[in-house]
């Protein structure tokens, strides 16, 4: 998804990566929302590649997912939902990553055990 993002524009994936952008210059010390009329075609562009974002996000999903992420405002949250929804966070990943290579490890065929039962008992543990 990656790939196919950044094929099409780098700016989207940043906004994926790095929040939306939201002009807000400072007026008497406070920090304020810079109109949509008064945007640069510069500032536009950039404003425009969290929509851009959210449009490619929503149309890969199957509608549960996607009912999952409508309800973010930007299309850093949905990609984040649904990175955590996918692969987990890091330490879950590389819990399980380690988990699957003991796994491996431990790997025996018993004595008098045939392939074919090992086979379909792997198989078994994948679909369950």
């Amino acid at each position: 998804m990656q790939i196919f993002i950044e094929s099409i524009d780098r700016g989207i994936w940043n906004a994926i990566v790095n929040d939306p952008y939201i002009p807000m210059p400072v007026v008497n010390g406070v920090s304020i929302v810079k109109p949509y009329d008064e945007l640069s075609e510069a500032e536009n562009k950039r404003v425009q590649y969290d929509y851009v974002a959210k449009s490619i996000i929503t149309s890969a999903l199957n509608l549960d997912e996607f009912f999952r992420v409508s309800q973010y405002n930007s299309a850093k949250e949905m990609w984040d939902i649904l990175e955590v929804t996918h692969e987990g966070k890091n330490d879950f990943k590389r819990a399980r990553k380690h988990a699957l290579i003991q796994e491996y490890e431990l790997f025996r065929i018993q004595q008098g055990e045939l392939i074919i039962d090992v086979q379909n008992g792997l198989l078994i543990s994948l679909i369950t």
